[in-house]
C-alpha cells in the first residue's frame, strides 16, 4: 500500500513541478521564461443557428478518470476471493455529453447521456460480449471459504444511459416550466451540484439520498418550475419516482423494525428556495457550481425538501407491516468571494444540514467505485463502503482556499481544500466524524484540473464506532 500512495503522490506532484520545469528549459533557447506562459482558453463548443448568436446549440464534454489506493475495510476479499488489506486501481468516474439547444427565447430542449464508475472489476454490462463474462471473477464471495460466484456482472463495455432529458418553456420572466426526466432537484444546493466544478473530488453522496433507488442517477421524471423573482431562486417538482424495493423487516437481533423501499404508485413533490445576497446566479440550468474560484462574489442562504408518500415500509415484532413517509429536508448557505483581487485569490465555504425520515432504522451503505468483495467483517461492508444514507441527520461543511495566481509562475493554480462530515444515524449507537483533505491543481479553471485527495472514513462494529480506513484519490478532469 505505501509503495502504491507514493507512486500516486509522485504522479500528482511530478506533474506540478516537473513539467513546468522541462518546458522552461526546452525553450530556453527561443524565448525568456516569463514568456513560456501557454494560452489554455478556446472558445464554447457552439454551433449557432442565427448570426447575432441568439439561437444555438451548446456541447459540454468532460471526463473524469480515478487512480486509487484504498485501505479496505477488514474482511474485504480482492478479485482472487484472497483477503485484501489494500487495493490499487484505476477507473471512469465520469465519461459524459451533453447538450442544450436555445433554439427561441420561448423554448429549450436538453440531452445528456454518459457512463459512470467502471473499474476493472465491475461497471460494465451484464455478459459483456464475448470476454466481458466475469466466468470465474468472483464478483459475490462467501467470507468464510472464499468461494465466489459471478452473478452475470461484468467490468466490460458499459452502457450508455440518458441523464437528462427534458424539454423546458417560458412562462414569463420569472417563470420557467418543463418536463421530464430531470435534475431540478430539492433538498439543498448540493443535491443539483454540478459534477463539472466541485470543490472537492467529488460529492459526499448523501446529498443525493435516492441515488439508484428511486431515481436514474440522480434524476428522476417530473413536471418542474423554476425560476426567479428578485433576490429569490426557486425550483420545485411533482415527479413520478422510479418504483423499487421488497420492504422492510424486523430485525430480531435489536428488536426493531428496520425501514426498506417498497414498491408503490405515489408521486413525490420536492422543491428548494434560496436567497441571493450578493450577486445572482445563473439558473438557465440545474447545475449548481461548486466553486467560482474568485470570478463572482456570491452568498446564499438555502432550504429544501423531498417528500414521497408511503415510501417505505417495516415490520413490527408481530410480522405487521407498517408504511412510512419519506420526507428529506436540507438547510444550506454558500459563499463564494474574492479575497485579493490583485493577487487572484478568493475563498470558497460550503455548510448544509440534513434532516433525513426515511422511516425507523433505515441504512444505506455505498462505496463509490467498489471493488472489494466478500462480506466484510465491519457493519460497513468490503472495499471502500461506509454507512452513507439513512435516517437521522447529517452535517457537512467544505473549505477551500484559491492561492495567489503567481505562486506557480504562470503554470496552474492551486486549490487547497478540506472538508468535515458529522453523521448521526438511528441506526446506530453512536455518531460519527470523518474528513476529506485535499489540493486542485487547476491548470485551466476547472476545464483542466488535477485532484489529490485524502479521505478517512470511520468503520462500525455492533452499531458503535470501530476505527476507520483512508482512500487516496487522484483524478484527472477535463472538459470542453
Amino acid at each position: 500500500m505505501h509503495t502504491s500512495i507514493k507512486w500516486l503522490l509522485g504522479v500528482f506532484m511530478g506533474i506540478i513541478f516537473l513539467q513546468p520545469a522541462v518546458a522552461q528549459d526546452s525553450l530556453a533557447n527561443f524565448r525568456a521564461a516569463k514568456d513560456d506562459i501557454t494560452d489554455h482558453s478556446y472558445k464554447p463548443l457552439t454551433l449557432n443557428l442565427t448570426d447575432d448568436g441568439s439561437k444555438y446549440i451548446r456541447f459540454i464534454v468532460w471526463n473524469q478518470m480515478w487512480a486509487r489506493v484504498t485501505e479496505n475495510n477488514p474482511g474485504t476479499l480482492g478479485v482472487d476471493g484472497a483477503p485484501r488489506r489494500s487495493t490499487a486501481d484505476i477507473g471512469i468516474r465520469r465519461a459524459r455529453f451533453l447538450a442544450y439547444a436555445q433554439i427561441s427565447p420561448r423554448f429549450m430542449v436538453l440531452t445528456h447521456w454518459g457512463i459512470n464508475n467502471q473499474t476493472f472489476t465491475n461497471g460494465g454490462v451484464p455478459g459483456g460480449g464475448a470476454t466481458g463474462n466475469p466466468g470465474n471473477i468472483p464478483v459475490t464471495v462467501n467470507p468464510e471459504t472464499g468461494v465466489g460466484a459471478a452473478a452475470g456482472m461484468s467490468a466490460k463495455k458499459p452502457q450508455l444511459f440518458f441523464h437528462d432529458i427534458w424539454t423546458e418553456f417560458k412562462v414569463t420572466n420569472e417563470l420557467y416550466v418543463g418536463m421530464g426526466l430531470h435534475y431540478w432537484n430539492g433538498i439543498s444546493r448540493m443535491t443539483s451540484h454540478s459534477t463539472l466544478n466541485f470543490l472537492a473530488v467529488d460529492a459526499p453522496i448523501f446529498n443525493w439520498p435516492l441515488i439508484e433507488l428511486t431515481d436514474q442517477f440522480a434524476r428522476q421524471f417530473g413536471f418542474y418550475a423554476k425560476g426567479q423573482v428578485g433576490k429569490w431562486d426557486y425550483r420545485a417538482a411533482l415527479n413520478k419516482p422510479f418504483s423499487v424495493g421488497a420492504g422492510g423487516r424486523f430485525d430480531e437481533s435489536t428488536q426493531r423494525p428496520i425501514a426498506a423501499n417498497v414498491v408503490n404508485d405515489n408521486w413525490a413533490t420536492q422543491g428548494y428556495l434560496a436567497y441571493q445576497f450578493l450577486e445572482t446566479e445563473n439558473n438557465k440550468l440545474p447545475f449548481f457550481v461548486g466553486s467560482y474560484l474568485g470570478t463572482k462574489s456570491v452568498f446564499n442562504v438555502g432550504a429544501g425538501w423531498h417528500h414521497h408518500k408511503g415510501a417505505t415500509n417495516s415490520r413490527n415484532a408481530n410480522g405487521a407491516v407498517e408504511t412510512h413517509d419519506m420526507l428529506l429536508l436540507g438547510f444550506d448557505t454558500f459563499l463564494d468571494l474574492p479575497l485579493n483581487k490583485a493577487k487572484g485569490t478568493a475563498i470558497t465555504n460550503y455548510n448544509v444540514f440534513y434532516n433525513y425520515d426515511f422511516g425507523p432504522n433505515y441504512m444505506r451503505n455505498v462505496g463509490i467505485m467498489n471493488v472489494g468483495f466478500g462480506a466484510g467483517t465491519t457493519q460497513n461492508g468490503p472495499g471502500n463502503a461506509q454507512p452513507t444514507i439513512g435516517t437521522g441527520q447529517i452535517f457537512y461543511s467544505q473549505t477551500g482556499i484559491l492561492l495567489p495566481r503567481d505562486l506557480l509562475n504562470g503554470k496552474g493554480r492551486l486549490q487547497p481544500f478540506g472538508a468535515v462530515t458529522h453523521k448521526n444515524f438511528e441506526f446506530f449507537e453512536e455518531s460519527s466524524w470523518q474528513y476529506d483533505l485535499g489540493v486542485n491543481y487547476l491548470l485551466n479553471g476547472h476545464h483542466a484540473k488535477i485532484t489529490l485527495q485524502y479521505g478517512h472514513r470511520p468503520l462500525f462494529e455492533n452499531y458503535r464506532r470501530a476505527g476507520g480506513a483512508g482512500e487516496f484519490i487522484l483524478q484527472t478532469h477535463i472538459f470542453l
